[in-house]
């Protein structure tokens, strides 16, 4: 299969992909994993999401600590259906967050970052008062 099968093809043919954290602090896994409609499975500790003060990571990805990795496959089995049905709907109407356009559209990618600096300054200037 996975001669005849190119890495786009087994992610957009998975449930899940698994997104380790990996050595650097930017890393594509999990955005490639929403933009092929793959419920991504992030393996880190102590990693911020992106957006995490806007979107709840819990609605459409599963978070593994390190200390977990032995049982990943027991964590996604005890997955139901219909969670993962749930889950799988979560990113196909979040990927659009995701997307950058060369002219920016409603609530993608760009609109994001907007809104995020601008959430970052206003609870900072929350916090100097």
């Amino acid at each position: 299969v996975s001669r005849t099968m190119t890495y786009i093809d087994h992610m957009k043919n998975s449930r899940f992909c698994l997104c380790p954290m990996g050595y650097e602090v930017n890393s594509p896994r999990i955005v490639e994993a929403l933009y092929y409609e793959c419920v991504p499975v992030i393996i880190a500790d102590n990693f911020v999401l992106p957006f995490s003060d806007v979107l709840d990571w819990s609605a459409f990805s599963v978070v593994v600590a390190e200390k977990d990795i032995p049982d990943l496959k027991k964590i996604l089995q005890g997955i139901s259906l219909r969670r993962y049905v749930a889950m799988h709907d979560c990113v196909k109407r979040l990927q659009r967050h995701f997307l950058w356009h060369a002219r920016p559209l409603r609530y993608d990618l760009f609109h994001m970052i907007l809104h995020s600096i601008w959430l970052s300054r206003v609870n900072h200037v929350q916090l100097d008062n």
